[in-house]
């Protein structure tokens, strides 16, 4: 028997980046929704574009670079919200304007002030306005799971019959449960007359760690599209998981109706690339994509596996992008072998001056690990530092000195709107002397929130990757750097963030998405 297609819509490039300091530039949203792309996702949601001029901006540019999956931007239901959308996506392939309205109770009195007919009629207008610029629309009832039934039934049979193509119901805070969330889900589309004129979605948040569980429920109760992130990322306790959705489709094939057409051998490195983007790291027992996984360190677990992999593992290592990141390059490769392995990775440049910058820093990462894997490229990307012209602060050199008994020192020279300039300090450790000696040169009045180091693979020769998180007068921003030198890598990590603040990359979302 033929199973019904389950369209994956990710938004780990506009709900996912509302996690604090998850902003994330125009390139590195082109990045991510290349890998996205690949992966084979039907639906890329890329921002909000009337955010900001850099969301439109983004929104624009994944429309641009994007061909075989759809691209989205979320919208109010206001008129200005609608044609910004519209504006950023015209040169999509395929684009989808996605508007939205509170429709509980507590969010029309207290959120929007508006009474329910009011809510209803901005919501069909919204719709039609929306379906005279393109021919791709979705209508989320925001915080569905607390919303009146008969409400919702009367609210989403006037937008599907105003050109609403796809109907969300977004578990906006997390508050549903399994069992009442799917009934919901069908309930609703038994009961609503031109419930088949459209796809029935979700978009559930883990507030209560039932994310994934919910949007099971839901794909069993009759919903064909699934609204997820890469690594489960997103504002609060974040939205369901991609990975874990995907995979448990695959997995579960005995039972779940439906199937998705993902490449999920591309799961991995494109887990990689959000958590280096983002500097959110995976934890090691993350389902899927953490480093744990697929790890047994109990013997009787061991002894499993080694006679009959099946025993102790529900699905291959291999199939979701494990052990695929080999040993690719090295000191003697060539600037043509570099670049093909990077648009392998997903990564494209730009110009010659780009891939000539990159091939430098490979080069010279080249010279002090002998074996560079896959995660290393994705980290000296991540890295690469653009022209001295585009940002005010640029890392030159570094002289850090810790002995026992000592006060740790670091000597540092920054070049300062391409001036070089020097300083010394003093701190607890050399990481701490060098930010000091750093805040000395910028005197920058941020606040440091988050400092975070990781090895990108494993050996002593590993690069670590360290990701800083700075605010600053309400702005959140994470930067983050990679060096086989610890202490250099924290210092470039800062520098990202203050170049990040310079710049003012974060938007100010005029209202929370669903």
């Amino acid at each position: 028997m033929s199973k019904d297609r389950l369209i994956i819509f990710d938004t780990t490039l506009r709900d996912g980046e509302q996690s604090p300091g998850a902003s994330m530039t125009r390139d590195e949203k082109v990045r991510i929704a290349k890998m996205l792309e690949k992966m084979g996702v039907d639906v890329i949601e890329a921002g909000f574009a009337i955010a900001s001029v850099g969301d439109f901006e983004s929104v624009r540019a994944v429309a641009d670079a994007v061909k075989n999956s759809t691209v989205c931007s979320l919208a109010r239901t206001g008129a200005e919200d609608i044609d910004r959308a519209a504006e950023a996506l015209r040169s999509a392939e395929s684009g989808r304007i996605h508007t939205f309205i509170a429709t509980s109770p507590i969010h029309m009195e207290y959120k929007l002030r508006m009474a329910p007919d009011n809510v209803v009629e901005r919501a069909v207008a919204a719709v039609k306005h929306a379906r005279n610029l393109v021919a791709d629309v979705e209508f989320s009832c925001e915080d569905a799971s607390r919303s009146e039934y008969d409400f919702m039934c009367r609210i989403i049979e006037q937008v599907i019959d105003a050109g609403a193509r796809t109907i969300n119901l977004p578990d906006t805070v997390g508050y549903g449960e399994p069992g009442e969330y799917g009934e919901m889900v069908s309930r609703l589309m038994n009961a609503i007359p031109n419930a088949d004129k459209a796809v029935f979605s979700v978009h559930c948040h883990n507030d209560l760690g039932l994310a994934v569980a919910n949007s099971l429920s839901a794909v069993m109760h009759g919903a064909r599209q699934v609204e997820c992130t890469i690594n489960g990322l997103g504002e609060r306790a974040g939205n369901a998981s991609l990975e874990e959705l995907v995979m448990a489709v695959r997995t579960r094939a005995d039972i779940f109706p439906v199937e998705v057409s993902v490449d999920a051998t591309q799961i991995v490195p494109t887990s990689r690339l959000v958590s280096s983007i983002t500097g959110f790291p995976v934890q090691p027992n993350k389902a899927i994509v953490g480093a744990n996984a697929f790890a047994h360190e109990s013997g009787i677990h061991q002894d499993g596996v080694l006679k009959y992999r099946e025993t102790y593992e529900i699905m291959r290592a291999e199939d979701v992008g494990w052990n695929a990141n080999k040993l690719v390059l090295g000191k003697h490769s060539g600037r043509a072998a570099f670049k093909a392995r990077l648009e392998e990775l997903g990564i494209s440049l730009d110009n010659q001056a780009a891939l000539n910058l990159a091939f430098t820093r490979f080069k010279e990462l080249a010279d002090k690990k002998h074996e560079i894997f896959d995660e290393d490229l994705q980290a000296l990307m991540s890295d690469v530092q653009p022209e001295e012209s585009d940002v005010k602060y640029r890392f030159i050199g570094l002289e850090a000195v810790s002995k026992t008994g000592l006060k740790p020192r670091a000597d540092i020279e920054l070049a300062v709107d391409n001036t070089p300039q020097q300083a010394s300090a003093e701190g607890d450790g050399p990481v701490d002397a060098a930010f000091k000696a750093t805040e000395m040169l910028v005197n920058s009045g941020a606040n440091l929130l988050l400092y975070s180091v990781n090895a990108i693979t494993s050996g002593t020769d590993s690069q670590g990757e360290v990701q800083v998180r700075l605010e600053k007068d309400g702005t959140i921003v994470n930067g983050n750097g990679a060096d086989t030198d610890i202490i250099i890598a924290s210092v470039k990590a800062y520098l990202d963030a203050l170049n990040l603040l310079e710049a003012g990359v974060l938007k100010a979302h005029p209202q929370r998405g669903i």
